[in-house]
């Protein structure tokens, strides 16, 4: 009964250890397409903002 305990145990620790590999993945991927993408996020950003600004001044 003690290994049982003991392996139970130790299945999730080391389930915790994945799930943070996978959040440090999850981030490099993320990373990377906003790295990708910059020019077309920076340009979305940029003619959202200008839409914004220019109905909040017909207010």
């Amino acid at each position: 009964m003690q290994n049982i305990g003991r392996l139970s145990r130790n299945f999730l620790m080391e389930e915790d250890a994945v799930g943070v590999v996978e959040i440090i993945l999850i981030l490099v991927v993320l990373i990377g397409l906003v790295i990708i993408f910059k020019d077309q996020l920076t340009s979305l950003v940029e003619k959202l903002l200008s839409k914004i600004t220019k109905q909040s001044n017909s207010i």
